[in-house]
């Protein structure tokens, strides 16, 4: 669980510095029509889809404070990655402990990811069916991920402030009436929301939300505010497409752990509820080793460039590891129920 200041700075360097480079590559090429750019544009588009995801995975590093040796220089170096992605680190982080805390346990599993029940499915009416397979089609992750990374937290930021306005004004207006002086600071801060946990997590969305409003707005001026959504949309929608996809697959896998509350186990959760992702060298390179997932389960606190070594040294402990090949990935995306009587994950009709 040692991390390295070093390896960490390394990291981002070799990650953030190729993708502005990469990005700036692109926009040249997409204002120029020549024949260069048609093979030109296609190799930087998934050049940066593949960094992207690499600095995603580092972001997510920092989450875990398991990237730089302290949480100072991780929190500093997740805001400044999550402005390249779109999404609040600070919530989000938050929500991935919760996953991390609960994985393979189904009965208490909230997120993107998140299934019903095969008896609840059978349940349900042909339409209903029909929209719950169609929510769940793989090729439903690009607008769901530019929802999931861009969207979501300011749709969640809005009605936050619209729930609190409203709330603290109905309880000031009737300590008014019953002819008191409201404490307004102390209404605010004894507000619940419903769509944040901590005032830490309304503060990081609102400097993310503006730094990148400030961003989007010269981008959009330098290159053409068109050119840019239409680049903006497109990177962002296929990389967390990817982002999501890879989650997915790494827990939802043919003969993953799949508990109910009162069998659920940690240890099992992390072992047999995580695959060990069979990919080439350059794909572990792009992912930060992402595919050793049973041992980021295991611990957390283990930083990207000490999985690949902690899983090789550990193999006679491994025997219950779940190997996920390339060619099983599209078994994964079938199974979209959770049997919570045979406790397993099961796709329509079976």
């Amino acid at each position: 669980m040692a991390s390295d200041n070093r390896i960490a700075t390394w990291q981002i360097l070799n990650t953030v510095i190729p993708l502005l480079a990469s990005s700036f590559a692109l926009v040249a090429a997409t204002r120029s029509f020549s024949y260069a750019s048609l093979l030109e544009v296609p190799f930087l588009f998934i050049l940066i889809i593949l960094l992207m995801s690499r600095s995603f995975s580092l972001m997510h590093d920092c989450g875990h404070q398991s990237l730089f040796r302290s949480k100072v220089a991780n929190r500093i170096a997740a805001f400044a990655l999550s402005l390249i992605h779109g999404i609040p680190h600070h919530p989000w982080s938050r929500g991935h402990a919760f996953h991390h805390k609960y994985n393979g346990n189904w009965d208490r599993y909230r997120g993107p990811s998140a299934l019903t029940t095969r008896l609840q499915y059978e349940q349900k009416n042909f339409s209903s069916k029909v929209f719950y397979r169609i929510l769940r089609h793989p090729l439903l992750l690009f607008p769901g991920g530019f929802y999931y990374l861009i969207i979501k937290p300011r749709l969640a930021l809005v009605l936050g402030f619209l729930g609190c306005s409203l709330s603290c004004g109905r309880k000031a207006l009737s300590e008014f009436r019953d002819g008191k002086i409201p404490n307004i600071f102390a209404i605010i801060n004894n507000h619940k929301s419903n769509h944040f946990y901590t005032r830490e997590e309304v503060y990081d969305t609102v400097a993310n939300s503006f730094l990148l409003l400030m961003l989007w707005w010269f981008l959009g001026s330098s290159i053409g505010h068109w050119h840019f959504w239409a680049l903006y949309v497109c990177v962002m929608s296929s990389s967390a497409a990817l982002m999501i996809a890879v989650f997915f697959i790494q827990h939802n896998f043919p003969g993953s752990y799949a508990s109910d509350e009162k069998e659920w186990s940690y240890f099992k959760g992390a072992i047999e509820g995580s695959s060990f992702l069979q990919l080439p060298a350059i794909l572990n390179w792009f992912t930060a080793d992402i595919a050793y997932h049973h041992i980021h389960h295991l611990s957390e606190r283990i930083p990207n460039y000490r999985l690949r070594d902690c899983h090789y040294a550990n193999l006679h402990l491994l025997d219950d590891v779940h190997p996920l090949y390339l060619h099983q990935i599209p078994s994964c995306f079938s199974l979209i129920l959770w049997d919570n009587q045979s406790l397993e994950l099961v796709s329509v009709g079976l």
